[in-house]
């Protein structure tokens, strides 16, 4: 059973020497990129020593981490289903939350005894777990402290229905990567629980609370303490606090989108929003990003997707003008059923189109869809002012094409498939290493327009934006063959710094598309979202437009001028007060003070206080901020230090 020899295989099949050292990261032979698929082994582990390995395959990292050194094979499979695992299948909805069956095994030292290997566990690609929630909890900021809780929240019925809601009991097995929460595993009930056992698992929580949210999440716990209330109530309540607090974080968001046929197709059936063509709509797509792929094989696929583009860019137009009109906020379940309607309304027109041209079987014209819309509700915040933005992000999908959020760090995949392979998976009737291997495994179940919407199961998810990151849509022409997984450091981190606009790196990643898999349509739209203040450096010219006279064929948007992507001006183009502040020296150890001019105007004087705690370079940037964008620029201001607020202009 035990080896030591410490070696890992290429997924080539066509390698002619496929064995490697563990810890190189490209086969020696042929170059192809190592995988290192790290599993959570569950089960009764007996006598295992680290550094040994597994049945000839799998290497202990510790005792429940284990590496599969021959990623390129198929898992051991049972050939019936334990009941036990059968929730795990069930919830593959939520599996960026929850872990997935990845094989069952036994030992050659007792067969009977059974080991179940979990994929996409809390490991990072060294295979370290994920920080434990109760280890990072005191050093995260109130809004991320609020949004674990409230994830969990949303878990508690879907793991209730299965039996596991103990797995929320916990907080070992509640990890985190950045915002998300990650379950290690799915304990079973032993006993009923209800959403007073929750509250108790949170109760000493509150103690390390951030200050400004501690007193509503106490009065939340202690009604799920008392059982005084129901869920819904405390979903409500918890979402109020919530968004109070994201929206007190300040939201830039620059877009660009990008479609190209491919290498060898000459038509496209990909249509996206906001894309290389397109004349820019400056309210939609500051909140509006849409994908679609028209289905390979059904004449008219090009038709389809651009109608489902066309249309939802009215109603979503209409949808987002209504909600920021609105003086209550609107329920997060309310807004998905409303965006859900939409859809349905898309699916009805192409599904209408194909009856009126008597369109049969394949003939039918249909489209993937994956669409993002960011909400601006107004909403008055935890410390009291009012904003115009709840930094929530709702993304659904139906079919292939796919959402990713990505940082520096990681990189998440928010959206499931609509194939074969998922169908047969959360029916539970195979785990999802066997059932992808199935001839129609990557078949479509669902797609618009491929039958009437009351029969369309539509996946609508609701996410607050409260990092910095980038939000990527692409059609299966970029995801198949795990095609973002395997290029996303590359292109997202000199976006992120700053050193490549968001126009380009759409290019980028289309070109690399048809580098790899160029027989496919290729469709990208990348929404670049900033939370932090500190993205204070020079960017390409290009990302700043003060003016509304962008050539038609521009795909970037700006939502709200970025301190990050101002303008480098030449000094000879500056006005006289511009110049002036950019003269100053703002070195760290400078205690130059500024006196006004009697002659000077007020204006000039406030505004020196805030150039003051910005890097030389910025003044022209900031007040086109001020001046195109003022509640933008005071809800900036209100981030700063009180002794630098008092220079703002007046906030009212």
């Amino acid at each position: 059973m035990i080896t030591t020899k410490k070696i890992i295989h290429c997924i080539n099949p066509d390698c002619e020497q496929p064995i490697n050292n563990i810890g190189d990261r490209q086969c020696q032979t042929c170059q192809t990129h190592l995988i290192y698929r790290y599993l959570w082994a569950v089960g009764i582990i007996n006598n295992v020593e680290i550094g040994t390995s597994i049945n000839n395959r799998y290497e202990v990292i510790t005792e429940q981490i284990w590496l599969d050194t021959q990623p390129g094979k198929p898992p051991e499979m049972p050939e019936a289903i334990p009941q036990e695992v059968i929730p795990y299948l069930k919830l593959y909805r939520e599996k960026l939350h929850i872990p997935q069956p990845y094989g069952l095994i036994s030992t050659t030292e007792n067969s009977a005894l059974k080991i179940l290997l979990l994929e996409n566990a809390p490991i990072d690609n060294q295979g370290n777990l994920y920080p434990v929630i109760t280890a990072v909890w005191e050093q995260a900021k109130g809004v991320r402290q609020i949004y674990w809780l409230w994830q969990i929240l949303q878990l508690w019925q879907p793991l209730s229905e299965q039996g596991v809601s103990a797995s929320l009991l916990s907080p070992y097995n509640i990890l985190v990567q950045g915002w998300c929460i990650k379950l290690l595993e799915l304990h079973h009930n032993t006993a009923p629980l209800t959403l007073q056992d929750l509250g108790e698992s949170w109760y000493s929580w509150i103690k390390v609370a951030k200050a400004e949210i501690a007193p509503g999440l106490n009065h939340i716990i202690q009604q799920m303490r008392q059982g005084e209330t129901d869920f819904n109530t405390i979903s409500n309540q918890l979402n109020q606090l919530l968004l109070g607090s994201a929206a007190e974080l300040p939201l830039m968001i620059n877009i660009a989108g990008f479609t190209d046929p491919g290498l060898i197709l000459k038509h496209n059936e990909d249509s996206c929003y906001p894309n290389n063509t397109d004349k820019l709509d400056e309210f939609l797509t500051q909140h509006l990003s849409i994908v679609c792929d028209g289905i390979d094989g059904h004449d008219g696929g090009e038709v389809a997707s651009q109608l489902a583009v066309q249309s939802l860019k009215i109603q979503i137009r209409a949808w987002l003008q209504d909600i920021s009109q609105q003086s209550e906020i609107i329920p997060p379940e309310l807004l998905q059923q409303q965006l859900e309607a939409s859809l349905r309304v898309v699916n009805n027109m192409i599904w209408s189109r194909n009856d009126e041209q008597n369109r049969q079987g394949r003939e039918r014209m249909a489209t993937t869809l994956v669409l993002a819309v960011q909400v601006p509700q107004r909403i008055i915040t935890n410390t009291g002012w009012e904003s115009d933005n709840t930094h929530e992000l709702f993304i659904a999908n139906v079919g292939d094409s796919r959402a990713y959020w990505i940082t520096p760090h990681y990189c998440q995949l928010l959206t499931t498939d609509d194939d074969m392979a998922t169908r047969e998976v959360r029916s539970g009737q195979s785990f999802y290493r066997q059932a992808d291997k199935k001839p129609n495994a990557n078949a479509l179940t669902q797609a618009l327009g491929t039958r009437e919407a009351e029969v369309l199961k539509f996946s609508v998810k609701r996410f607050i934006l409260e990092e910095d990151g980038i939000l990527l849509l692409c059609s299966d022409g970029l995801s198949d063959d795990e095609g973002v997984e395997k290029s996303w450091k590359d292109l997202v981190i000199p976006l992120l710094k700053g050193q490549i606009a968001v126009e380009d790196a759409a290019k980028d990643w289309v070109k690399r598309a048809n580098e790899k898999n160029g027989q496919d349509n290729t469709s990208v739209v990348i929404s670049v979202c900033r939370i932090s203040q500190a993205y204070l450096v020079p960017v390409p010219p290009a990302a700043l437009v003060l003016e509304n006279n962008e050539p038609e064929e521009s795909a970037i948007t700006l939502s709200q001028p970025q301190p990050s992507e101002l303008q480098t001006v030449e000094a000879e183009n500056l006005t006289q007060s511009s110049q002036a502040l950019l003269d100053l020296d703002l070195g760290e150890n400078s205690e130059t003070t500024v006196t006004k001019k009697p002659n000077q105007g007020k204006m000039l004087v406030i505004l020196m206080g805030i150039f003051a705690f910005l890097l030389a370079g910025t003044g022209l940037g900031l007040i086109a901020w001020w001046q195109l964008q003022p509640q933008s620029f005071n809800q900036f201001c209100r981030q700063l230090p009180p002794e630098l607020e008092q220079f703002c202009p007046n906030q009212e």
